[in-house]
């Protein structure tokens, strides 16, 4: 190789035919000079930008994009009606409307869509319990307590919140309770009774279902009552009968 051509950096050329010679790494003292940049190649970095079609290592430049480049996120933002990966843009980003329409408002149906009607909330006051008898057959154990002992027991009964083990359950251990446990009892039983009753119309079929199961299952506590106390009535005189003949 001529060594004038390796010396000379205006000559860029190989006069035995090879490939031009690229241009120094890194940025010359003073900067590069004006004007366009010799032949066989642009250095590392241009002031004046990346070329055309060129993606630079790290990234793009700040400011306009090349010609016929197209960013993964351009800083404009995304077109109108585009869905970028990720989700739909904020809220009002889309303003395309229908045919022959304006622009969708938030929650309001398509034109010719049927309008749906408010629920109607007016209170349907169903009675739960009222399907028992006048007259009920369980009473209260013997206790010290202070409170009206058949409102009770029909408070009780008319539970739909309550087994009917649940129910057995409370009357038995009567006796074992205070007083501010009866009246929270009470207070509870009488506050479901209101919140059945406010409930709407659309709920009254499954409360006569509710209310018709523990109707069936109070009756069948009470005859159930009645068989046990039978027993105890029969096994008391069976006791007494032994008694009296010294057995």
């Amino acid at each position: 190789m001529d060594p004038q051509n390796t010396q000379n950096p205006q000559n860029q050329g190989n006069p035995q035919g090879g490939a031009p010679i690229p241009p120094p790494q890194g940025m010359p003292q003073g900067g590069y000079p004006q004007g366009p940049y010799p032949q066989g190649g642009y250095p590392q970095y241009p002031p004046q930008g990346y070329p055309q079609g060129i993606n630079p290592q790290g990234g793009y430049p700040q400011g306009p994009y090349p010609q016929g480049i197209n960013p993964q996120y351009p800083p404009q933002g995304y077109p109108q009606g585009i869905n970028p990966q990720g989700g739909f843009p904020q809220q009002g980003g889309y303003d395309m409307g229908m045919p022959g329409m304006g622009p969708m408002q938030p929650g309001m149906p398509p034109q010719g869509a049927p309008v749906p009607q408010p629920e109607d909330t007016t209170p349907a006051n169903f009675q739960i319990g009222a399907k028992l008898p006048p007259k009920l057959s369980i009473k209260c154990p013997s206790n010290n307590l202070k409170f009206d002992e058949e409102y009770f027991i029909r408070l009780l009964a008319s539970s739909i919140s309550l087994s009917k083990d649940e129910k057995k359950k409370i009357v038995e251990t009567i006796p074992k309770l205070r007083q501010e446990q009866i009246d929270e009892l009470i207070n509870i039983f009488e506050e479901e009774k209101e919140k059945f009753a406010a409930l709407s119309k659309k709920h009254v079929p499954q409360l006569e279902k509710l209310a018709e199961q523990h109707y069936k299952d109070w009756m069948a506590l009470e005859e159930e009552v009645a068989q046990e106390g039978k027993k105890k009535e029969d096994q008391s005189k069976a006791d007494e009968i032994r008694k009296q003949l010294g057995l």
